[in-house]
């Protein structure tokens, strides 16, 4: 019968990676440790001894199986004696089990791309669990993983930025500075009268596209904040400000309970 081949590919290996977005920004060469079995040096993989070499199994032939007839059917299942390997190791190696593997920590260079996504999966070939006595390696996969920024929400190649104005800035207008990605300053120009929500985008201030020379954008989305605490003259100043207000003011208020009263006459008519 045909000796049936002992080598067996080594199996993936699956890393999981955090990064921050600024990282994924810049790319980055981290050195990571993996650990792993790897091929025995002792033997080169074989499971046995130095000096000497595993011996066809006496039971299968070296078929690696084992044949049992019941009526007219043959059932095939893997020899007991060799566990379907088709040698047997008489003197093993003691460092290593008999797949003429060891466990060793390796230290690994990752190259991450410049403008990386969450969730990248980055193929290392031949650096996954060893083979099966002097088998090929297994590969290892490097699964990436975003941390949430303090400021930045991801779109794709572009970010989102939410940023709470007062309301007079939102009223009179003014200027703010903004962080970027790059870890720069932008100032964004806020027009007089500028409501909730506004979005101010900032071209090229985003993320890279990954693997081409594009750039994304940053959006600005302005959010007015209400005042709290206020002091007694502030509050003596707003009721002035309320008493000077019409509806050229607020005409959106305004525009609103004029319909909400029209609404009601007509209920009542």
């Amino acid at each position: 019968p045909q000796q049936r081949s002992v080598r067996a590919r080594g199996a993936d290996l699956r890393y999981n990676m955090q990064i921050s977005l600024a990282e994924a920004y810049e790319g980055r060469n981290p050195q990571i440790r993996v650990p792993t079995s790897v091929t025995c040096e002792q033997f080169s993989g074989s499971g046995a001894k130095a000096g000497t070499a595993p011996v066809t199994c006496r039971t299968c032939g070296g078929a690696g199986k084992d044949s049992a007839s019941q009526g007219i059917y043959t059932i095939e299942r893997p020899c007991p004696a060799c566990e379907g390997r088709g040698e047997i190791i008489e003197d093993p190696f003691a460092d290593c089990d008999s797949a003429g593997r060891v466990m060793r920590e390796r230290t690994l260079s990752v190259t991450i791309p410049v403008g990386v996504e969450d969730g990248t999966r980055i193929r290392l070939a031949g650096e996954g669990e060893a083979g099966l006595r002097g088998g090929p390696p297994g590969d290892l996969y490097i699964f990436l993983a975003i941390k949430p920024h303090e400021f930045f929400q991801r779109d794709g190649a572009d970010l989102f930025c939410r940023v709470p104005i007062s309301m007079t800035t939102a009223a009179l207008g003014g200027q703010i500075e903004v962080p970027t990605i790059d870890g720069g300053r932008s100032r964004v120009k806020i027009p007089e009268g500028s409501e909730s929500g506004r979005q101010f985008r900032l071209k090229g201030k985003g993320m890279p596209v990954l693997r081409s020379k594009q750039q994304g954008d940053l959006y600005i989305q302005v959010e007015i904040e209400t005042p709290k605490n206020l002091t007694r003259k502030q509050r003596e100043l707003l009721q002035e400000f309320e008493e000077e207000s019409n509806a050229q003011t607020s005409p959106e208020s305004a525009g609103f309970f004029a319909r909400v009263k029209e609404f009601f006459d007509g209920i009542g008519e």
